[in-house]
């Protein structure tokens, strides 16, 4: 009787395991990006096909996920993308090193990058974000696949 109570509790040990794995799977890691933006689509578009182990989700800075989980100041200006990880919230270079980073792989290499202080990258960063519209064209919110619709947020 012993042993069969102690399967029971080691089954639904593993069970709250793997339903915590994959609510923290499903949300745990949300890139925000202008919607707007053709260069921002494209690096949306390359995380989505190289995310293979489905570590992140995608949503607009326009939309209703991020007006609810991102505070106004940050979405006042939609000038860079914003990575939320684990309840912590990045902006800039920092951003794109991170998501690059959680798809995992040769990905995790660009962590390196960290090593330059964020005021310098982010100077290079943000010549690229003053210049998006300009240098890459702006279009209207992307319409996800079928495919993509699991992985993108309102």
């Amino acid at each position: 009787m012993n042993e069969t109570v102690l399967k029971l509790n080691c089954l639904n040990f593993i069970k709250t395991i793997e339903q915590k794995k994959l609510a923290t799977k499903s949300t745990n890691n949300i890139i925000f990006f202008d919607g707007e933006c053709i260069l921002c689509n494209a690096f949306i578009d390359y995380m989505i096909r190289h995310d293979k182990q489905d570590r992140l989700k995608f949503a607009s800075l326009q939309g209703d996920t991020a007006q609810s989980q991102l505070s106004a100041e940050v979405l006042r200006e939609l000038k860079t993308i914003i990575f939320l990880s684990d309840n912590q919230v990045f902006q800039e270079s920092t951003a794109a090193i991170r998501s690059f980073a959680t798809i995992g792989g040769i990905h995790k290499l660009v962590l390196v990058f960290l090593i330059i202080p964020s005021f310098i990258r982010n100077i290079f960063y943000r010549i690229i974000s003053k210049n998006r519209y300009s240098w890459f064209g702006k279009q209207s919110c992307r319409v996800p696949t079928v495919e993509e619709r699991e992985k993108i947020l309102p």
